[in-house]
Parts: structure tokens; sequence; C-alpha cells
């Protein structure tokens, strides 16, 4: 099922375009009219670009309160804290991260990096990028599912709700052959997803790509495998044994049982 609806340009009746066939001839005027209508067309599909994380893509974990884990998770990608200490991040440990563990000072897991002036910078780009992602406007699509999207396919576009978005057990993201193409979900509530729940890419989507704008908090419960941007302005959680492919960019507290969480291909 396709969500968004386009619009097709018919005639009732052909227009003569090659003179050598035809005595008569497209007017000018009109000709201008159809090119130009033909070009906004294309520039509108083309108009959603990706958002901007800045610094916060240089993170698969980025938060403003913390990061606690119940080990042992595997965490592919840098992850940080700022501006509070790196002694509220607990129960992760150096060997559970393939990459930096940066605070903004001398606390937390004995492999940290303590690196105040890029974490400000990061924490501050990615609050930009949330409200990037937030003011995007006229949406392809609103209310679907009236936040239920269990079991969909959604082709490329701008997606808003003013309701909690639930996953209950599946979702597929298409790109339709297009590995460029940009997916942006505004959620003014909460976003679930859950036990066993399936996100699953298809026609050339990349987790890089797709962007979730969460206003509430974030949940991926027990076993859920989730792909994309997650750009939160509460909390991220990801229940037991919960898989993220993207990237958990929380301006409160990201908690982890156990998870694989893994940065997406650039």
């Amino acid at each position: 099922m396709n969500p968004i609806q386009t619009t097709e340009l018919t005639m009732t009746a052909p227009l003569p375009l090659n003179p050598a066939t035809s005595k008569k001839q497209m007017p000018v005027g009109l000709m201008t009219a159809l090119v130009a209508l033909l070009a906004g067309a294309s520039s509108a599909m083309a108009a959603l670009v990706p958002v901007d994380l800045g610094l916060a893509g240089d993170f698969v974990i980025l938060t403003k309160s913390g990061i606690t884990d119940v080990p042992a998770s595997a965490i592919t990608g840098n992850i940080g804290t700022s501006p509070i200490s790196g002694a509220a991040s607990t129960g992760i440990g150096c060997v559970e991260v393939t990459g930096t563990i940066f605070t903004v000072d001398a606390a937390g897991p004995a492999c940290r990096v303590t690196f105040p002036v890029l974490l400000t910078a990061a924490i501050s780009d990615m609050e930009t990028a949330y409200t990037d992602a937030a003011g995007r406007i006229s949406p392809d699509v609103t209310e679907l599912g009236a936040g239920n999207i269990d079991g969909m396919t959604l082709i490329p576009g701008l997606y808003k709700w003013g309701t909690p978005v639930l996953i209950p057990t599946s979702l597929t993201i298409d790109a339709d052959g297009d590995p460029n193409a940009v997916f942006i979900f505004q959620i003014a509530q909460t976003l679930d997803v859950g036990n066993g729940a399936i996100v699953t890419l298809s026609g050339g989507a990349q987790a890089k790509n797709i962007f979730w704008q969460v206003a509430g908090a974030t949940t991926l419960c027990t076993t859920a495998d989730f792909k994309g941007i997650i750009l939160c302005q509460t909390a991220i959680a990801l229940k037991t044994g919960a898989t993220l492919e993207g990237r958990a960019l929380a301006q409160t507290a990201v908690t982890l049982q156990m998870n694989a969480v893994t940065q997406p291909a650039e």
C-alpha cells in the first residue's frame, strides 16, 4: 500500500510536439507554462534533503544526561554525554565500545577521552538537527494509521503525527530503488517499537537517510530491530536485546540493556 498519493497531469487532447508530423505547434506560452509546471513538480519531489547532524553525526550515542548500560552491549561508533559528568555513564565497559568514549571531565570508564569542547559543539549540533527535523513543513502524509503504522510499507517523504506512533510487529521502509531517498518522521508524542518488532529496509533504503524526530520518549522493546537516526527531545530506552542500526541522539538520557547499537554505513 502506497500511503502517498500523487497527482497526475492529464490532458484532454494530445498536444502536437513534433512539427514534422503536425501542422499545428504548441503555443510558445503554453510550452513555457508546461515546462515550468513539470520543473516545479520535479523540484518538489527532490526538495526533501537529509537532516544535517553536524558533529553529532560523529556519534552513535550522544546524550545530555548520561548513558546507562546493563552489560554486555556491543556498541560500534563513538559515544558521549554533555554537559553532565562522565560519572553519569554507568555500566559501560571499554570492551563494549568499538569507538571512543568521550566525556567532559576525568570521570567515567577508564578508557574515556576528555574532550569537552567537542562534546559541547556536538550537543549544539544535535539540538539544531532536532529543530531542523521538527521544523520541516508541508508533510506528504499526516496522521497515517492514527499513529499505528504496523505492517505498512512507507516510501520516501515527510510524515507527521500529532499522536504517539506505534510499531507493534513490523514496518518496511522502501526507497524504491533510490539509495539517496530521505525519510523524515515527525512525531509529536512518543515512539514505541514492540517486542520483537522488525523495521526492514528495502529498495536501497539506508539507515543514514531515515530520521525519527520524537518529542516524547522513544522505547525499543525487547529484541526489537530498529533502523534510522533517532533525534529525541527526551529519553531513548533500548530494552533487553533490542538492536539499532542508526544513531541514538537524546536530549536527556539513553538506557541500554544488552543491546547492539551500530552506526549506519556512510
